[in-house]
């Protein structure tokens, strides 16, 4: 006799299993179409967890049109009681793992459908063209160097005469395309200053939090850091300022993960705009206890939260209060004067 249960499960796997695969493989190729240019010059782990997606959608098809055969002629043979107990063993096995696989797989889709990238924005990545810095990207970083001409490079400067007085290590906000940051980060560049942004893995800084400590390995040339990071960026750089290596912390809209231990003399500078929706005044405030008592607020009127970066709007955020390029032009002047304090006492 055939176990009801079981029967009842061969057939609604297999359904189930179809759902799922149409679900995959839209959501996987509309993140694949639609952020393509994030996802080829980000850091490679969300291109591979979308490929992961598009196979898990061919794999739930393929399986689920297998499945719809072994449910029918399972049916044909059920009347055979000779070798029930064995087919009702394994019908359980097959049934508990494809659960378990369809738990997973929803939970990995919904999981990649929310981590589907906010873009650069085009037309300010066009103005790079016109910017006084030398790119440079890889799989994990993108690195702005001063060229030739800028404040710390003297006209005619090759890369090796280039003067560091210190370097910028960056951190992009959750989600955000690290490209989104390489406009206004080339003008700190153009100030004089190295600047390194951080290509985190599917865009979250917590799957990154050491990062730092090879990029300054790599830098021997630079003789001060100042870590930096927009909202969840700010959050896990702020983990880093106990390193030896660490000379100053820049919050932009966003504030430390928790209380800051760190040594007598580390300056800590807070930008935030009066208009974000996300990381609110309120929390800016809240965060005060956290920070040391001589940091440096930078308070923009009417920016919100996706003006520290460049990549459009963000749900959620406020309504502005101030254009973006003029809040933008306060955002850079705070971050270079603290490089310019550690540069100055470096001299």
């Amino acid at each position: 006799m055939a176990d009801p249960a079981s029967s009842s499960a061969r057939r609604v796997l297999p359904l189930l299993g179809l759902a799922l695969a149409l679900a995959h493989l839209p959501i996987g190729g509309w993140i694949l179409l639609t952020r393509w240019e994030v996802l080829r010059s980000a850091h490679p782990a969300l291109l591979v967890l979308v490929l992961v997606v598009i196979a898990l959608g061919l794999l739930h098809g393929a399986l689920a049109l297998r499945g719809a055969g072994v449910a029918r002629r399972r049916a044909a043979t059920d009347a055979d009681d000779s070798h029930a107990d064995s087919r009702k063993r394994r019908g359980v096995l097959a049934v508990t793992g494809r659960v378990a696989m369809v738990l997973l797989s929803i939970v990995l889709l919904a999981a990649t459908a929310w981590l589907r990238p906010f873009p650069a924005d085009a037309e300010a990545l066009s103005t790079l063209d016109r910017a006084k810095v030398e790119l440079t990207s890889t799989a994990t970083t993108i690195t702005l160097h001063p060229a030739a001409g800028s404040t710390a490079a003297p006209s005619g400067a090759s890369e090796t005469e280039k003067v560091a007085r210190a370097g910028l290590l960056f951190r992009p906000g959750a989600r955000v395309d690290p490209r989104a940051d390489v406009p206004m980060l080339s003008r700190v560049a153009e100030a004089g200053y190295t600047v390194v942004i951080v290509k985190q893995p599917l865009q979250i800084g917590f799957l990154a939090t050491g990062a730092h400590r090879a990029i300054i390995d790599q830098h021997p040339e630079i003789d001060q850091w100042v870590l930096a990071g927009h909202s969840l960026g700010g959050v896990v750089a702020s983990l880093a300022v106990e390193d030896p290596d660490v000379d100053a912390l820049v919050l932009w809209a966003s504030y430390p993960a928790g209380p800051l231990d760190v040594a007598e003399g580390i300056p800590v500078t807070s930008i935030s705009g009066t208009a974000d929706g996300l990381t609110t005044p309120q929390d800016i405030s809240a965060a005060r206890a956290d920070l040391p008592a001589d940091t440096r607020y930078v308070v923009i009127d009417g920016a919100v939260h996706a003006f520290f970066g460049d990549y459009g709007t963000q749900p959620g955020d406020g309504e502005p209060g101030i254009s973006r390029a003029a809040a933008q032009e306060q955002i850079i002047a705070a971050t270079v004067a603290t490089l310019d304090e550690l540069a100055s006492q470096h001299r």
